[in-house]
């Protein structure tokens, strides 16, 4: 097995998201005055239209996150299922 090394990257502008049944918790870090971050945590439902606005909030101030060679990653998943019951 081969390890691979990947280079340091600082993101200059970045979102993670918690993706519930019912609700999508996302919290958006970008540049502030006097070399600080800002940050903002919104929770949204997961109607469609909900959604929609989160997807244009995430696209607001800066353009869209994706037309400036942006990068999309998913950087980790966890998946919880009991049988017959909640975890």
């Amino acid at each position: 097995m081969e390890v691979a090394a990947d280079e340091e990257q600082i993101v200059e502008r970045v979102a993670a998201l918690d993706i519930g049944k019912g609700e999508v918790v996302c919290c958006a870090r970008v540049p502030g005055p006097h070399r600080r971050r800002m940050q903002e945590v919104r929770t949204v439902a997961t109607m469609t239209a909900d959604l929609l606005a989160l997807a244009d909030w995430l696209g607001g101030p800066g353009g869209d996150p994706g037309s400036d060679g942006g990068d999309v990653r998913l950087l980790e998943a966890t998946v919880l299922w009991a049988r017959g019951g909640r975890v």
